[in-house]
This record gives structure tokens, C-alpha cells and sequence, in this order.
């Protein structure tokens, strides 16, 4: 059984997308590798001067390296998104599309010369085991990890291994200036994909998925069946900036808002063979009201969900244009430990539409029409998006769509200005987190007195915590009217701190005041909010 695959990765923030999107799901192969790979002269070619270089050529050469190029170069000359993943990657991709780990369950950071614990895993195993936000790993069985030479992969293979094998770690807390020793059981750790959901309003949830793995549907599974619990007869699901992933986990997920019988997608090989995937009848959330958020990073198994909703009059589609990836690849092994994920298909949208964007120009142009969309205004205004009247379908109920090049939402959201696009970025890269990390290292008691709850409704940051977080800003060179947007940057200062004291959950939440997609979530979902007025919420976010 092999996978197919749709996913954009990696993805550089705020300026180009490179390499592969993959789709993933399940194909079977018909062809034995004996028949797929018989002798011809093409492929004696490539053997005959790779021997010759190792056998023959005046200086020692490293041919697995010329190999690797080689495979690069080819690939290169087909589409931009199929990849080449030698074997030195193979683990970590797999490890993170399958979505969990083995290990002790701890976030961290090299801090100075040192690791430090940030947040456990809950119930992981240095949760268990009482490990504490702040705490310095010191040693893992007789491997030290600290000093100015320690490198974080090292670290991290150091904390990995076998499940149910025992790591005895020597730890610091600097809170009562102790070493101590604990021993701590490797398990299983998720890779969390759901990274965040909680309730938006009193009958509205939030989820945020950041990828399609193995484990994703059944996270998003989990979290919309709490949600429900708490009263969610709505939901907002939020795709932004995730570049897509498994196929057939977007299939599944699609297939909860769709009623038995609804197209989802459909894909077409060379050979002309089409496969049209259906919704069932197994769907949790269908006839109920959903809005899916998307921008310029969604794509993939991203946009197979924003397309497959859209094409069948289902929800609302809120954000910006999506990425533009209709390409579906399948991982072959290749012999020695590496893979390649090779374009098979293309998919469409229930209407018939290829969202893929054009890539006869080749890989820098293909990435260049990305960037373009920054300078030619299409992020501030829908009307700057170029559309072609040739790639125009209608849905059921007679909407216009488009194909050609992305996903083009119901509601279009402008992005925000620059500098508040810059916080937003502090925010995403972790620049805002390590700051607040340094500030709770002062003092980690200062917070013990607030409960969840009352960290959201009562804490606020103080001009004190702001001026240290400018001066931290300047001090590394960071240059933007600080003071023009003091109420946002507080606001984010307290999410980071809820991120690391209470968890992800309420760090979104206490975001969302200033999240300009969802502020136009609420305005639309609100029956007595006018058209002028959720301009007027927009204006003003």
C-alpha cells in the first residue's frame, strides 16, 4: 500500500514557498518493481558513468552526493512539486506525517548554555514524572547536554528511543537552586496537528489545523466532539498557512460536513483514468453552519476542503486566495533508504476546477507568481485578483467560481499593515515566546495566583512589560512604531504567556480579539449585524 500525498512543505514565512506540496492517501500499485524498473539504455547510461566516476576518476568522490543531485535535477525538470527525500530525511518526514514520536514529552529551548524545559506534555512522561516549566535537563544518562558545544538535534536524539526504555535525566530547578535525578519511560508523544480549539462564542467552536497526518482527523474528531459537549452548533475551522498533507485525511474531514452522496474530488492520471472520491453517510457536522478560513499559504489537501465545501454550496469560504496546488504526488522508495514523491495526478474540485497554478516557466517562476500577489495588491484587495472567464464554473446553487490558480474565498480579508503583520510574525516565529520565557525565568511565582479563566478575563500587560518588550525589540535591531500599536502588542505579550503557562488553547483565544478573519466571522454569523457595520468591525481591526 502506498500513499498519496498533498502538502506544501516547507513553507518560508511572508516570502517564497519552496519545494514539494504532497497529497496523501492510499493507491495500490499494479506494477512489480522488476517491471517498472526492467534495463534499457537510458538507465544503463546513468549506471555506466556513475561506475566509471567511482572506478576511474583521479580523485575519491562522493557518488552517493552526485546521485542525490542528479535525482534533484531531474525532478526539477518535471513540476515543482515533486520531491526528492534522501535517506538522512526520511525519518523526520515520516516521524512528523505520521504525526507522534517516541520520547519524553517535553517542549524546550537551547537556552544560553543549557537546556530548558518550557511546558510538559500533559499526561506525557515528564508530565508524569513532575518535570516543571523552566526546569534545566542537565544530563540524560551519562550524556551531557549542556555547555556551549551542545547542538539541538543531538539533544533531541539523546531524549528519543525506544518505547517503554528507561533515560535517566539530571535536572536543575532553579526555583530552589536543586540538581536532582529523575528516571523517566519513553512513549508514545503526538505531533500535535489540531494546534489549538476552544469556543468562539456560546454555540460556536474554533479549531486550527497546521497539517494532515496520520493522526490529524482523529484530533479533529476529538476536539468537535468536546466542542459539541460545550454547546458548538457552529464551527470555524481554520486552514491558514497550512500546506496540506495526507489526501485521504482530507477526504475524511470534508466528509463530515457533506451529505451521503456529495462529490468531494475527483483525479485524473495521464492515461485519462479518473477516480471520484464520495462523500458517505458517516458525516458528525452536516447542515450545520461553517466557515472555513484560508490565505496565500493554504494549499493542497487544504484547498481539496475549501473547494469541496464551496463547489457544494456548503458553509463559507473566508480569507484570501489560497495557494494554487492541484498536483497529487505518491512516495516510492527508491532502494537505499531515500523515497521520491512524483506527481501522478491532478485533482479537481467538485464543479470540475484545477486549482493549480500554471508552472510551464518553470520552478522560479512558478514560486515568483507567489510573491508577485504581495506587489501586484491582490492581499489588500479582491479586486486585484486576475481571473479568466474560460476557467469560470457554477455551482448547484449558481455561484461563480474560478479555477486557475488557488481557491478565491466568499469573503475576501485584506491583510493588515505592515507593522501588524510584523507582530503577527514576532509572534508565529517564536520571538514573542522567547521573550516571555526570559520574563517568567525572573519569577515563575508571580502567576501562581490566576486560574485559567481568570488569566483570561482579569490579567492584563502592564506599560512596565511593554517598555522591557521595545527596549528587547531595539537591542536586536527590530525597527516599527512600537507605540501606534501598544494594544496589540499587549495583547499578544499575554497570549504568549497563556501559551506557556496554561497551553496552546488559550493562547489562540486571547488572539482572537485581534484576529481580523475571525472578527468577520462573527460579524457575518451574526443575523443583527448589518452589512455596513461588519465592514465598519473590519475597518477598524
Amino acid at each position: 500500500m502506498k500513499k498519496k500525498y498533498l502538502y506544501l512543505g516547507p513553507l518560508i514565512l511572508s516570502a517564497v514557498l519552496a519545494l514539494g506540496i504532497f497529497v496523501g492517501g492510499k493507491l495500490h500499485f499494479n506494477d512489480t518493481p522488476e517491471k517498472l524498473f526492467t534495463t534499457n539504455s537510458k538507465k544503463d547510461k546513468l549506471n555506466r558513468l556513475i561506475d566509471y566516476i567511482d572506478y576511474e576518476y583521479v580523485d575519491e568522490i562522493d557518488t552517493d552526493s552526485i546521485v542525490d543531485v542528479t535525482v534533484n535535477n531531474i525532478l526539477e525538470k518535471l513540476d515543482p512539486h515533486s520531491v526528492y527525500i534522501p535517506k538522512r530525511e526520511m525519518a523526520k518526514v515520516s516521524e512528523n506525517m505520521k504525526g507522534d514520536f517516541v520520547g519524553i514529552g517535553v517542549n524546550f529551548y537551547p537556552y544560553k548554555d543549557t537546556i530548558a524545559v518550557i511546558r510538559t506534555i500533559q499526561d506525557g512522561p515528564s508530565f508524569l514524572k513532575g518535570i516543571k516549566p523552566g526546569d534545566r535537563i542537565l544530563m540524560a544518562d551519562n550524556d551531557t547536554l549542556f555547555g556551549r558545544d551542545f547542538i539541538n538535534d543531538s539533544v533531541v536524539q539523546k531524549l528519543k528511543g525506544r518505547k517503554g526504555t528507561n533515560v535517566r535525566l539530571k535536572i536543575y530547578r532553579k526555583s530552589v537552586d536543586s540538581i536532582f535525578t529523575v528516571n523517566i519511560k519513553r512513549d508514545v508523544v503526538p505531533i500535535k496537528s489540531v494546534t489549538a480549539y476552544y469556543m468562539l462564542t456560546d454555540d460556536m467552536g474554533y479549531i486550527k489545523i497546521n497539517r494532515f497526518a496520520e493522526s490529524t482527523f482523529k484530533e479533529f474528531k476529538s476536539a468537535l466532539r468536546e466542542l459539541r459537549e460545550q454547546g458548538a452548533k457552529k464551527l470555524t475551522l481554520d486552514l491558514r498557512d497550512n500546506p496540506g498533507g495526507y489526501l485521504g485525511i482530507a477526504e475524511q474531514m470534508a466528509d463530515e460536513f457533506l451529505e451521503d452522496g456529495k462529490l468531494i474530488l475527483f483525479t485524473k492520471n495521464k492515461r485519462g483514468k479518473i477516480d471520484k472520491i464520495y462523500a458517505t453517510d458517516e458525516g458528525d457536522f452536516e447542515d450545520k453552519p461553517v466557515y472555513v478560513l484560508i490565505n496565500e499559504r493554504s494549499a493542497s489537501a487544504s484547498e481539496i476542503i475549501a473547494g469541496a465545501l464551496q463547489d457544494n454550496d456548503i458553509g463559507t469560504i473566508v480569507g484570501r486566495r489560497s495557494f494554487g496546488k492541484g498536483l497529487v504526488q505518491r512516495e516510492m522508495e527508491l532502494g537505499d533508504g531515500s523515497a521520491v514523491r512524483l506527481t501522478v495526478s491532478r485533482y479537481y474540485t467538485p464543479t470540475g476546477r484545477s486549482i493549480q497554478k500554471s508552472y510551464d516557466k518553470g520552478n522560479r517562476d512558478y514560486y515568483k507568481r507567489f510573491t508577485d500577489r504581495y506587489h501586484n495588491g491582490e492581499m489588500v484587495s479582491v479586486d486585484s485578483i486576475k481571473v479568466a472567464d474560460s476557467l469560470k464554473f457554477t455551482t448547484p446553487k449558481g455561484k461563480v467560481v474560478y479555477g486557475g490558480g488557488g481557491i478565491i474565498p466568499d469573503v475576501f480579508v485584506p491583510m493588515g499593515t505592515n507593522e501588524e503583520e510584523a507582530v503577527e510574525s514576532m509572534d508565529s516565529v517564536g520571538f514573542i515566546s522567547f521573550f516571555i520565557f526570559e520574563h517568567l525565568e525572573e519569577d515563575r511565582n508571580r502567576y501562581d495566583q490566576y486560574t485559567e479563566k481568570e488569566f483570561i478575563a482579569d490579567f492584563s500587560v502592564d506599560d512596565i512589560l511593554f517598555e522591557k518588550f521595545v527596549d528587547y525589540c531595539i537591542q536586536r535591531k527590530l525597527k516599527m512604531e512600537y507605540y501606534d500599536y501598544e494594544d496589540a502588542i499587549k495583547l499578544y505579550l499575554k497570549a504568549a504567556i497563556a501559551q506557556q503557562l496554561f497551553g496552546p488553547n488559550v493562547h489562540a483565544k486571547i488572539k482572537s480579539d485581534a484576529d481580523m478573519m475571525l472578527q468577520r466571522v462573527l460579524a457575518l454569523d451574526n443575523p443583527l449585524v448589518s452589512q455596513g457595520e461588519a465592514e465598519a468591525i473590519e475597518a477598524k481591526n
